[in-house]
């Protein structure tokens, strides 16, 4: 007993070590070890391919240091917009009521009329098998045959699917059946997030509720995508927060999209900082066919893609100086 009592005191000691040290709790979950936080500092973020994760789930992590405590900083991605930046191709970044209507999606009337909305309203004219709607939403496109635009009947429809699909929330996703796949997003979802065991025991239960909802209209391939997603975020101890935004709906590009931060609280050169952790998950049916160095590749555009999206964060909520 005293034997057992020994061990059970190394591994408390242990597991508080590692909960007073960011850089070593980090390391152990994800794919960076030795991180030092004040050299990370002084830098831009780092980024790398995620745990190998097979079939047609991709994922990368990133972290940085960025200006204040953890609850400043999870306020700041909370009001983050990434359409402000168009290397980023979000073109429409758009917050969700309670209860959204197909008003809250008014603005798809004034969407850009670039290559990638025409080819969104191409394949909507035409139900390509692109689309990723359910059967019974097909019968909303009956209208815009001959459209050549976003505005009028296109936007009209895709406002009836998104508002519909928003009301029924995260877990309660009609099925992709008018594909070949019929895929359930929220399956699809729910299996990115089990995908690493030690990123999965990290943020277990953080996809609670109904979140705080969101919808955009992006460049996904060369083509207009939109997207349904809700964000969530939840303190910690000793300062600490977490945050997830999860992409539950897409009209094409990938099924579902997965995104973490884990933010502790860091002295740099005598100021407050956070420490982030990002990790980012997709699920892609163009993944899977994808081997070696394809997939590698695949891999390399959501890294190119992640850094500029962390750096752009940084510079806007404020690099520790």
């Amino acid at each position: 007993m005293r034997f057992f009592s020994l061990l059970c005191l190394a591994a408390f000691a242990i597991s508080k070590a590692i909960a007073a040290d960011p850089a070593a709790e980090m390391a152990s979950f994800s794919v960076f070890n030795n991180i030092n936080v004040a050299e990370l500092a002084k830098g831009e973020p780092k980024v790398a391919h995620g745990q190998g994760l097979s079939g047609h789930f991709i994922s990368a992590q990133s972290c940085f240091v960025v200006a204040g405590v953890p609850a400043r900083v999870s306020e700041a991605l909370r009001q983050w917009n990434p359409a402000r930046h168009s290397e980023l191709k979000v073109m429409i970044h758009s917050d969700l009521p309670g209860s959204p209507s197909a008003a809250n999606f008014s603005r798809l009337s004034s969407a850009p009329d670039n290559s990638a909305v025409r080819a969104l309203v191409n394949a909507t004219q035409k139900l390509s098998s692109d689309l990723q709607i359910s059967k019974e939403e097909e019968k909303k496109f009956a209208s815009v045959a001959g459209a050549t635009t976003m505005s009028g009947p296109v936007a009209a429809a895709w406002a009836d699917v998104l508002s519909a699909r928003a009301r029924a929330g995260r877990a309660s996703q009609p099925s992709y059946s008018h594909t070949a796949q019929n895929v359930r997003p929220s399956e699809e979802l729910n299996s990115l997030l089990s995908a690493n065991d030690k990123v999965g025991r990290q943020f277990s239960g953080i996809l609670g509720g109904r979140g705080e909802m969101f919808w955009e209209l992006l460049t996904a391939d060369e083509m207009g995508v939109l997207t349904l997603g809700s964000s969530y975020r939840r303190s910690g101890s000793n300062g600490t927060y977490q945050a997830a935004d999860a992409l539950f709906y897409a009209s094409g590009g990938y099924y579902a999209g997965l995104t973490l931060y884990q933010m502790w609280p860091v002295d740099v050169g005598g100021r407050p900082a956070t420490l982030v952790w990002r990790g980012d998950y997709i699920s892609s049916a163009e993944v899977a066919s994808l081997h070696g160095i394809e997939r590698v590749a695949s891999e390399s555009a959501l890294m190119r893609d992640i850094s500029k999206a962390s750096s752009l964060f940084r510079r806007d909520t404020g690099p520790v100086r």
